[in-house]
């Protein structure tokens, strides 16, 4: 890449993922094989994921909205039940309950970590609760513990949302694990190129149980009864039947094969995170009512994102206009769902008025942090929100 003429300010992105020359050179291989859907990479992956977060099972999909969709199915949840969960995250949470003919009863978070509020989950469990799906966001960790406690006193599953927190981790009993165990009963991954690593797109769902595994690997493929890997290596004609509804929520081995380099590449990419994340904490401690992240005591996030909370006498758009017009970018707090168009006529309950969870989308704002993310930009991107909240 050529240096930006003289006098000509660099743009600073919101995000870059980290691709280089290893996963191009890894794509090549099934592009040579001629095996270039769901197959020996994407079982390599799987295989390798599922070690690395310390989980029995793991089964790769399309994309995270896919692996909630089947993972909700799995247990069960369906027309009638309700599905405690925020309606601060990426729309696609939601969605997922409602594919399944389900109701999202939306909860508040803690404006703390952004997470699902623990003391509104139980007020919100009616006889009609089937599950509570939290959101590790922005890849800080929910208090798993809490959650889980109150789901078993309920007879309730938990599905956890991890779209954004691969390589975070929970203290439990005195010990670190990794997000992705699970800590619940399912925990669904993102690959999509705003994450930590990515394939371009893709999902990745664990679980301890046999019994959910098969029935993902079966529904994301149309129901099929023998997989393409096994009919086209076997000796004999093999006629696959379809006796169940099925999904076309496959994941490509040329995806697959990225996927596999960037997991490789995760703990480099997490060092870098965490030391840009820590940057900015030094630069940014002794702005004037800017509210900085901050990990609890039994949290390590992957920082997926920085996500600042403004002054109170801070406009956000004003703030983000003044750095865009510095060459910075940003990105505003976190959506809440009920307040999308599509959800305005939709059925959905609440607790509560959801104060904290329209606050975070209202009064913060994502600065730029990825591992190539320069010293010397993070003290420009600095500077300027430090202007920018004057």
């Amino acid at each position: 890449m050529t240096a930006p003429p003289s006098g000509v300010v660099t743009r600073i992105p919101i995000t870059a993922p980290l691709i280089g020359d290893q996963e191009i050179a890894a794509v090549a291989v099934p592009l040579r094989s001629g095996w270039l859907t769901q197959g020996p990479e994407v079982a390599a992956f799987e295989r390798e994921f599922a070690e690395y977060v310390g989980a029995p099972h793991a089964c790769a999909v399309s994309n995270c909205t896919t692996a909630l969709h089947l993972a909700l199915l799995a247990l069960g949840v369906g027309p009638g039940d309700e599905v405690v969960t925020v309606s601060h995250s990426f729309i696609a949470t939601a969605n997922a309950v409602r594919y399944c003919g389900a109701t999202p009863v939306f909860v508040d978070i803690d404006p703390a970590t952004f997470n699902i509020a623990v003391a509104a989950i139980e007020p919100a469990i009616t006889t009609r609760t089937r599950a509570i799906l939290c959101v590790h966001q922005l890849g800080m960790p929910c208090d798993m513990t809490a959650i889980v406690a109150i789901a078993r006193r309920y007879g309730l599953w938990v599905v956890e949302d991890a779209a954004c927190a691969i390589g975070s981790e929970l203290l439990v009993d005195g010990a670190w694990e990794r997000v992705g165990r699970p800590h619940g009963d399912i925990a669904c991954f993102s690959f999509h190129p705003r994450k930590v690593i990515t394939t371009g797109d893709g999902g990745m769902i664990t679980t301890a149980r046999a019994e959910w595994d098969a029935h993902f690997r079966l529904w994301r493929q149309h129901g099929m009864s023998v997989p393409d890997t096994i009919r086209h290596g076997a000796s004999e004609v093999v006629f696959e039947t379809y006796e169940t509804l099925g999904y076309n929520y496959r994941l490509t081995d040329l995806q697959a094969a990225v996927g596999r380099v960037q997991l490789q590449r995760l703990p480099e990419i997490l060092e870098k995170r965490r030391a840009a994340a820590a940057r900015y904490g030094a630069l940014l401690g002794d702005v004037s009512g800017l509210r900085l992240p901050r990990e609890p005591a039994w949290a390590r996030t992957n920082w997926q994102s920085y996500c600042v909370g403004l002054p109170d006498a801070s406009d956000q758009r004003s703030v983000m206009q003044a750095l865009l017009n510095q060459g910075i970018a940003s990105k505003r707090g976190v959506m809440c769902t009920h307040r999308s168009p599509a959800y305005l006529t939709m059925v959905w309950r609440s607790r509560d008025d959801l104060r904290e969870s329209e606050r975070a989308e209202d009064r913060s704002i994502m600065l730029p942090l990825y591992p190539t993310l320069k010293e010397e930009d993070q003290q420009r991107v600095a500077a300027a929100l430090r202007g920018a909240c004057a």
